[in-house]
């Protein structure tokens, strides 16, 4: 099954879901609600930013074999 372009098994792997219902079990005021919130938060953007840096990776070394550039 796919999910917004991504395998559902690669989607397992990048996504703990025991862990983030564990979180979820325990957030049971409204500190402990925003904190989680904010950690769903930042972890998405570290993987955004991740995946950011994979794709820059790539196309520096896709331009350096398309223009022939020394490695």
């Amino acid at each position: 099954m796919w999910v917004r372009g991504r395998d559902m098994r690669e989607q397992k792997v990048l996504f703990d879901y025991h862990r983030y219902q564990q979180l979820l079990v325990e957030a049971v005021d409204e500190k402990k609600r925003l904190a989680l919130i904010q950690l769903l938060i930042e972890e998405r953007a570290m993987d955004r930013l991740s995946a950011q840096r994979a794709a820059d990776r790539g196309a520096m070394t896709y331009g350096s074999k398309v223009l022939g550039a020394p490695r």
